[in-house]
C-alpha cells in the first residue's frame, strides 16, 4: 500500500512495500518522532508483522532472534539520536553470528546537523566496520526517478544482508518536516502518473519462507532459473559487455558468444572489452553502437525489452541515456556483491559468472508453450 499524502509518507511506503515484495515479513519498531513516517508505513503494510518495543537494546536483540530463527532479515527501526546507539551490541552479534539484519535509522536532515539541534548526533558509519554495507539515503523527493532510486537501494540492501555472508546492513534515512501525514496536493497529483505494477515489476521475492537460505554463487535460485528459461521467448533483447578484463578472456568471450547466438541477441561491447579482439567468437558483435544510438529514429526502433548487462555498464553516455529512457528489464550478471546499477532501473542482479550463465542456458530446457 503506497501512501501519497506527502513526500515522507510516499518515500517510507515505497521502502516498506519494496522490502515486503522482496520477502521481508517482520519489522521491530522503536517509537520516536523522526521515524514516524517509517513507523506508519510499516504498520500500514498488512503483509509485514510490526512489533513495537520501547527499549532499543531489547528491540535489537529481539529482532536478532527472529532473524536467526527464520534466516530472513528482520527490519529494525528507530528515531534519530542516541536511540540508534543502543542497537550497537546486537549489530556486532549479527556480524559475528552471520545473522541477516536490516537497520533503518531515521535522522535529521543535513541542515540540522552540527548546529546543536535536538536529538542530532553523527549517525554516518555509526556502527564502524560491523555492517556488511552501510549508506545514507538521499533526502526524500517526490519524483519517479528518485522513487526508482530508493526502490533499488532497498533491493541492494536486502541482497547485502544475505550475500556473500549474512550480516547487518545499516541505512541512515534523513527526513525533513512534516513528519506526520499532512496532505500535500503536489504529491497527491503524482499518484495519477504512478503505475505500481510497472514500478515493482523488477522486484521479486528473494526468500521463499522460513527455511530459505541465502543465495550463493555460482548457482541460481529456482525463480531465477525460471526467468532465464523465458529469455529465448523474447525477440527484442540485447547483451551489454562493459569494461571487465577477465583473467581467462577467451573463455569469457566464448560464453558471451554462446549466449548471444542461443538467444539471437546482439552484443554491445565497451571499447576496452576483450570482445573487441575476439570478434570471430561472436558474429552478433556491435562495436559502433554510439553512432547508431545518435540516430533517434533507429534508437527508438531498436528499443529492447530485455537487456543482459555483464558487470559494469560501458562508459558511453549515449548508451546510458538510451537505457534510462527506454527502461528495459535489465539483468546484471556478476558474481560479486557490488551494485552495478547507476540508473536505478528495473534490474535484477544474478550473482553468478557469465560462464556459469552460459552453461545454465544451454542445459536448462525452455519453458513449454502456453
Amino acid at each position: 500500500m503506497l501512501d501519497f499524502r506527502n513526500t515522507n509518507t510516499l518515500w517510507a511506503s515505497i521502502i516498506a512495500e519494496t522490502l515486503q515484495r522482496l520477502g521481508l515479513t517482520t519489522a521491530v519498531i522503536c517509537p520516536g518522532s523522526r521515524s514516524a513516517p517509517l513507523t506508519i508505513a510499516f504498520a500500514e503494510n498488512k503483509l509485514i508483522e510490526t512489533i513495537p518495543i520501547l527499549d532499543e537494546r531489547s528491540a535489537s536483540f529481539f529482532a536478532l532472534g527472529i532473524a536467526k530463527k527464520s534466516g530472513v532479515p528482520t527490519a529494525l527501526i528507530c528515531t534519530s539520536g542516541t536511540a540508534a546507539a543502543n542497537f550497537y551490541p546486537a549489530i556486532i552479534e549479527s556480524r559475528e553470528s552471520r545473522i541477516p539484519l536490516l537497520i533503518l535509522t531515521a535522522d535529521r536532515p543535513p541542515e540540522l546537523r552540527d548546529c546543536h539541534a535536538g536529538q542530532a548526533i553523527d549517525q554516518i558509519k555509526l556502527y564502524g566496520n560491523y555492517p556488511n554495507w552501510q549508506a545514507e539515503l538521499a533526502i526524500p523527493a517526490a519524483s519517479i526517478g528518485m522513487l526508482d532510486y530508493v526502490r533499488q537501494m532497498m533491493v541492494y540492501a536486502i541482497e547485502r544482508s544475505t550475500f556473500p555472508t549474512p550480516g547487518p546492513v545499516h541505512l541512515n534515512i534523513p527526513l525533513r518536516d512534516p513528519l506526520v501525514p499532512i496532505p500535500d496536493s503536489a504529491v497527491e497529483s503524482l499518484e495519477t502518473q504512478f503505475n505500481p505494477q510497472e514500478f515493482f515489476a523488477g522486484v521479486e521475492p528473494i526468500f521463499a519462507g522460513e527455511t530459505s537460505t541465502p543465495p550463493s554463487p555460482p548457482l541460481l535460485r529456482g525463480g531465477e532459473r525460471s526467468t532465464v528459461r523465458k529469455w529465448p521467448e523474447c525477440s527484442k533483447g540485447i547483451i551489454i559487455a562493459g569494461v571487465a578484463q577477465p583473467q581467462d578472456a577467451e573463455k569469457y568471450c566464448s560464453a558471451i558468444g554462446q549466449i548471444s547466438q542461443l538467444l539471437n541477441w546482439p552484443v554491445l561491447a565497451e571499447g576496452l572489452s576483450p570482445l573487441r579482439n575476439r570478434a570471430q567468437l561472436n558474429p552478433y558483435l556491435i562495436s559502433t553502437y554510439d553512432i547508431i544510438l545518435r540516430n533517434r529514429e533507429l534508437a527508438e526502433k531498436l528499443t529492447p525489452e530485455i537487456a543482459i548487462q555483464i558487470g559494469d555498464l560501458p562508459t558511453s553516455k549515449q548508451l546510458r541515456n538510451w537505457l534510462e529512457k527506454t527502461q528495459p528489464k535489465r539483468y546484471i550478471i556478476d558474481p560479486s556483491h557490488h551494485n552495478f546499477d547507476p540508473l536505478h532501473g528495473q534490474t535484477i542482479h544474478l550473482r553468478t559468472s557469465i560462464e556459469n550463465l552460459a552453461t545454465i542456458l544451454i542445459q536448462v530446457p525452455p519453458l513449454p508453450p502456453p
